[in-house]
This record gives C-alpha cells, structure tokens and sequence, in this order.
C-alpha cells in the first residue's frame, strides 16, 4: 500500500488505543511506525537488480518482527527522558501501528511474506490495489475529524470501522467474480488449474480475472455490480522455466533469477507481446486489451551482471473515462454471463 494509508493506519489505530493516554504523540508515533516497515525498500544492489524485490516485504513486514519493530518505531520517543515515565502506552502504540503494515500489504496483489522465517510463502489476499483512494480518504477523514474535536476516539473507531468494512466488501464481490470466472471458463470448455482474482484502482466492483488453463493464461474483466457481467479479454501463453532457451538454462545466474522471479510473482510469468525478450509479471497490466506488464526482466547472458529489471510504471496511466464508463455499466461490451449447464 502507499506510504500515506500506511501513515494513517498507523496514526488511526494508535490514536483510537493510547490517544487519551498519550494525546497528539499517539497519532504521530503511529504514523512513523505505519510507514517503518517500508524501510527494505532501500535495499538494492547494481549488481543484482532482484535483490530489492526479494528482501522488499519480507522481514520487516512479518509477524515474527513486529517486536522489534515497535521497539525501533518507539525510540525517537522513548530517548527522550521526559517521556520515558509513558514508556508502555508509548511501546504499545507504536508496536501496535507497526503491526498494521503488513497484514495491510497482504490484502494487496504484491505479495508479503508475514510468515517469515517460518514460510517464504508470500501472502496476498487480492482484495486491494496498492493505491486505494476510497480506503485512504475513509481514514485520513476520521484521523482529522478526531484531532478536530480534542482528540476524540470515536471519529477514528469509525472510520477504521468503516475501513474494515471496505475491506470486507472487497472480499466479498471478489468471491462473486470467481463464481462468475468458473462460468466464463466452463463455457470455453476450460479446465482451471490455477486462478485469481485481481482488483482494479479505486473500486470493489470491477476486477481483472487471470486463470490458467493448458499453460495458457487467459484475462477477461468482471463487474460485480447487481449483476455479474463480463467483457473478454486476452490471452497469452505462460512463460515457464522449461521453455527458456537452451543459452538461458545453461547459465545457473539466469536459472535463479528466472526461479527469484517466478517466486515474487507467484508464477504468473508471461512474456512481453510487444517485447518477447520480457518477461513480465502477469498480475499487472498496462492496457485492459492485452497484455503489457508494469514490470519484468530481459536477460542477457553475456554480460557480468546477465539479469536485466525492466520497469514501465513510468507509461502507467490510470484512464479514468474508460474506468467510469465500466463501473457505470455504460461500457456496451460488457455482457451477461453465460448460463450454467
């Protein structure tokens, strides 16, 4: 999620527990301590462009680390002398919005590894999109209205109350998309053998299905307004270490880096349509039509460092008449779902 509805998670769920105890600090060491763990960001490396992608998430972000984080989140206050006398509340708040990132991150489609050292497993709900402005506006509203009214506790219960069930509601028109996603694959006499669900910006109605079937990756759109309609999509062939060529599987670096890769993306792997050397991340897109990923790697197995990041997040371009006349129900290929058998 955007470091901002981190903040005011953060900030929203310390006022509403130590604000009476701690009063405006609450709110400001939560929203330190909500954004913390984005710290791993930092790590990179120019000789190995994974290396951010692998550590972003991971130990920081887990249950097993929220201790210590809280701890780190608490001591730009807990130095101070005059506020150690406070040093639980203090610990409590911060420890508590600390807590809140990761599972945050894990109602997205990025991946976060909560389990760790346990579990590599990198956990993601796909309910949420990494930037949710509904979400962030029901917080930031209630964090204002609390500090407004003499740090008043209800305004922030409320909103995170209201938040949660955002939250719910995602979860549950995503369950009525899968429905509607085993109809659209059994009407192409498609056998599922993997499938998720992935929302879009700014919304719980409208979702981007990606199921595979045969080694084929097929993506249609969903609405899960009073009725399920769909509009199809594209296809695109799953791209698996076995098919990578035989001067790419003889280098044990580009073995790796395809299987670091494979692993973050959680194996939606699929090749670049208008780049074929691109591997791209399949639970992103550029275009509603086709398949043009957000980010991938190019491999080039001659030079020193043989993997290549490849990011396109700079064309990344929201179109927001195209998304409002789709969740308006005005987008005339939409249409209804075909009948069960």
């Amino acid at each position: 999620m955007d470091p901002l509805t981190h903040a005011l998670l953060g900030a929203s769920v310390a006022h509403a527990a130590f604000g009476q105890r701690l009063g405006r600090r609450a709110w400001m060491i939560g929203a330190l301590a909500g954004i913390l763990p984005d710290v791993d960001f930092f790590i990179a490396s120019s000789t190995d462009p994974l290396l951010n992608i692998q550590y972003h998430r991971q130990f920081t972000h887990a249950f097993a680390f929220i201790p210590l984080g809280g701890i780190v989140a608490a001591a730009p206050w807990l130095l101070k002398s005059a506020a150690r006398s406070q040093w639980r509340p203090i610990l409590g708040a911060a420890t508590l919005a600390y807590a809140t990132h990761g599972v945050l991150d894990a109602c997205t489609n990025y991946g976060t590894q909560l389990l760790w050292p346990f579990s590599d497993v990198r956990v993601a709900w796909h309910w949420l999109t990494t930037i949710g402005p509904p979400f962030t506006l029901i917080l930031l509203l209630g964090l204002l209205v609390a500090l407004r009214r003499g740090q008043r506790r209800w305004p922030t219960l409320l909103a995170l109350a209201a938040a949660l069930l955002y939250v719910g509601s995602a979860a549950w028109q995503q369950e009525r998309a899968l429905s509607a996603q085993a109809q659209i694959a059994a009407q192409r006499g498609h056998t599922i053998e993997r499938a998720r669900m992935f929302p879009t910006v700014g919304n719980v109605f409208l979702w981007r299905s990606v199921y595979e079937s045969a080694g084929v990756l097929h993506t249609d759109r969903i609405r899960a307004g009073s009725d399920l309609t769909w509009k199809t999509g594209s296809s695109v062939a799953l791209a698996q270490e076995a098919a990578l060529p035989p001067e790419l599987r003889a280098n044990e670096r580009i073995v790796r880096d395809y299987r670091r890769f494979a692993h973050f993306s959680d194996g939606w792997v699929a090749r670049a349509l208008a780049d074929p050397e691109v591997l791209g991340d399949a639970r992103y897109s550029l275009s509603t039509e086709r398949f043009e990923p957000i980010w991938g790697i190019r491999f080039h197995p001659g030079r020193p460092v043989p993997t290549e990041w490849v990011d396109f997040t700079a064309r990344n371009r929201i179109p927001l008449a195209d998304l409002w006349r789709e969740l308006s129900g005005r987008d005339a290929e939409y249409r209804p779902l075909p009948r069960k058998s």
